[in-house]
């Protein structure tokens, strides 16, 4: 097979890749928002002094955060249901949902441990202070600590995600039709040894373009946030 002919046939088959990579997208934007919304309170729950909630917080960060991605994701999409009743109406729930759900616990471990080392980072004098004006540890934690959290979580963040949306091709293991199943739809399509590497090479691409500028945004955060 010519050059010319493996690269006719890459452009063929990349509409079709790129239709499972747009759900690779899918599947960590849902995963990020609901994982950062259960590590929030998570990480709240770490830094609690309320001894149960924060010895159940720091077990399930640690469970979670030191699990394999990928038990985790297997659990999720064979203990959750397959379908959902609701008004004697049923709805089948498809499996790249119930793999983003199994994503999204990872996740939530993971920024529940940035979100306690960001309220840790902030000198305890300030604590002090704002207990010396008589305000309450939740008042003083939502309106003087959180705050100043912001700009120490966001670039751990920033690469959390990135993490998070190069191992969404783990889903293709349990039957998620993404980006890396279809590729592997394409090559198997085409029965030709010469256009596996193409094909592959094709799909790294677009993670890299994808994952690379949330690197370079969050490296030039993180400068700009160390010196202010």
């Amino acid at each position: 097979m010519s050059e010319t002919s493996i690269f006719t046939d890459v452009l063929r088959w990349l509409p079709f890749v790129l239709w499972g990579f747009g759900l690779n997208v899918l599947m960590s934007v849902l995963a990020i928002l609901l994982g950062t919304t259960a590590g929030v309170f998570l990480g709240l729950g770490q830094v609690s002094h309320t001894r149960v909630v924060g010895g159940v917080s720091r077990l399930a960060t640690q469970l979670f955060r030191n699990a394999p991605w990928l038990v985790l994701l297997f659990y999720c999409i064979f203990l959750m249901p397959y379908s959902i009743t609701i008004s004697s109406a049923t709805y089948n729930v498809p499996s790249w949902l119930r793999a983003t759900l199994g994503f999204s616990v990872p996740v939530a471990a993971n920024f529940s441990e940035i979100v306690r080392g960001a309220i840790g980072s902030v000198p305890k004098g300030q604590w002090e202070a704002a207990e010396a004006l008589g305000y309450s540890r939740s008042v003083t934690l939502l309106r003087i600590i959180l705050p100043q959290c912001t700009t120490r979580m966001l670039p751990p963040w920033m690469n959390l995600y990135a993490l998070l949306i190069t191992a969404t091709p783990l889903a293709s293991i349990v039957g998620v039709e993404e980006a890396l199943a279809r590729t592997q739809a394409a090559v198997q399509s085409e029965a030709q040894a010469s256009f596996l590497i193409p094909m592959y090479v094709t799909l790294l691409m677009m993670f890299f373009l994808y994952t690379y500028p949330i690197s370079r945004v969050s490296n030039a955060l993180e400068r700009r946030f160390r010196t202010v």
